[in-house]
């Protein structure tokens, strides 16, 4: 027998579950469908789990350089099995009570299992309790997120490689960890490993790490890693592997005609993530993907077949957590209040949590150049900050794109000590329609890092 739902969601992660609930309190009768967790990748496998271990990284490199304030710490050591189960535990926390939400809402039951299309608007789920259901409805909603692209490379699947969902798994500390990939999730854990005591290599095919940034904002970020040690590839090419029956792992990396033989003890591979959709067999539904599996939607988030959304990574697009949310509201806002509500031109911010961090949102120099506006750039070194001078981290710096005409702040990339957080005032203040020389003569309170905005927006009056 095939069950009918009005609503189902499929993926439980930060727009599918919250939607789940919200759909079954606006009276729909709605099945949530979850092939693993509750919480989707953020929960289990991101945010959660990685920022949680990137506070103990910060603590080790804070005990380690802690001298030049006075405070001189003889030893200290890293508890590699304690900070796997702080954050299994932090984890568990997030996982659990997300669940017990879910199970404590009238009118939506929440199933374990693999969905698969069968038909317009059918699913067979393949339980993990290995009985298999069949389910139908009105609305679908795709939540189903994104997994890390595995590049084709000699050798690589005759190697015991990491991916940043089993990599939060080690229980000690790589020998030697060498990342595959230059950008984002790349740079994040070969910080952390590196101040875990791990000796780390990154290869980055790409001219420069975080190519997506100004060029400046890549040197910085270069000049600060290899401060810490890190040994950084770039125009570099991974071409093989070969594990030894001992287990270490050797490398070959080709830049420009030169090869090189590097041997490590783990690697981890950061190139990208690629959209989950092959299970799911869209096809049989009707539903277009593009050339990546990713669902292609208009800008109300719905498929080419009316009834059937796509949220989050799955749809390709931002792969951000906070994106993914926001798509739920979108969706639900218009389905059940009646708005007229799109993504076309929302703000998309984000932070990288390397330390320092990098906040982004709006425009950075390098696009408002390709766009040909008219625009200045206002840039503060953190050196001239005087709370980063204070608490004794003056690394990185704070970069605004104005438009001098109108006065209005078209973008901001802040480098720096809570980057993200000063980020995103200059995000409330775009969307507010508050100009660059408003935030020149605003009155902070001193001394923290968002008064500096003050100086950084004076630099355009020299």
């Amino acid at each position: 027998m095939i069950k009918q739902y009005d609503a189902i969601v499929i993926g439980a992660g930060q727009a599918g579950g919250p939607l789940a609930k919200k759909l079954a309190f606006a009276g729909k009768k709605t099945l949530l469908v979850e092939k693993r967790w509750v919480g989707g990748t953020c929960v289990n496998d991101g945010c959660t789990p990685t920022k949680t271990m990137i506070a103990s990284a910060r603590m080790a490199y804070m005990a380690a350089h802690s001298a030049h304030l006075g405070i001189k710490i003889k030893d200290f050591s890293v508890n590699m099995p304690k900070i796997k189960k702080r954050k299994d535990a932090v984890v568990h926390q997030f996982r659990n009570g997300s669940q017990k939400g879910i199970e404590a809402t009238k009118n939506l039951d929440l199933i374990f299992g693999e969905a698969t299309f069968t038909g317009d608007k059918t699913i067979k789920v393949h339980l993990n309790s290995d009985r298999t259901r069949e389910y139908n409805a009105d609305l679908f909603f795709l939540n189903t997120g994104a997994k890390t692209f595995i590049p084709e490379i000699k050798g690589l699947q005759d190697i015991s490689y990491l991916t940043s969902t089993s990599i939060l798994d080690l229980d000690e500390v790589p020998g030697h960890l060498l990342v595959i990939g230059g950008n984002y999730i790349g740079l994040e854990f070969g910080q952390m490993f590196r101040r875990f005591g791990s000796k780390v290599t990154i290869v980055e095919k790409s001219p420069r790490i975080v190519s997506r940034e100004d060029e400046d904002v890549s040197a910085e970020l270069d000049k600060l890693l290899r401060a810490e040690s890190i040994t950084i590839h770039t125009n570099a090419v991974t071409t093989g592997f070969k594990q030894s029956k001992k287990g270490k792992i050797t490398a070959t990396v080709k830049t420009g005609e030169k090869e090189e033989k590097i041997k490590c003890s783990h690697v981890l591979i950061a190139v990208g993530r690629t959209p989950q959709t092959e299970a799911l067999n869209l096809a049989a539904a009707g539903v277009v993907t593009d050339e990546r599996g990713a669902v292609k939607t208009n800008d109300k988030l719905e498929t080419n077949v009316p009834g059937i959304y796509a949220l989050g990574d799955v749809k390709g697009g931002p792969a951000f957590t906070h994106i993914s949310y926001n798509d739920y509201t979108i969706v639900y806002r218009n389905l059940v209040k009646g708005e007229n509500l799109t993504i076309k031109d929302r703000p998309v911010p984000y932070c990288m949590f390397t330390d320092p961090q990098l906040g982004c949102i709006g425009l950075n120099e390098t696009e408002a150049k390709k766009r040909g506006l008219n625009f200045k750039v206002a840039k503060l070194p953190m050196a001239y900050v005087a709370r980063a001078i204070e608490t004794g981290d003056t690394r990185g710096f704070m970069k605004a794109i104005v438009d001098p005409d109108t006065k209005e702040i078209l973008g901001a990339t802040i480098l720096g000590p809570e980057g993200g957080e000063t980020m995103t005032i200059l995000q409330m203040a775009m969307a507010g329609g508050i100009t660059y020389d408003e935030i020149r003569y605003f009155v902070f309170a001193h001394p923290l890092f968002a008064e500096s905005l003050n100086n950084l927006f004076m630099a355009l009056e020299a």
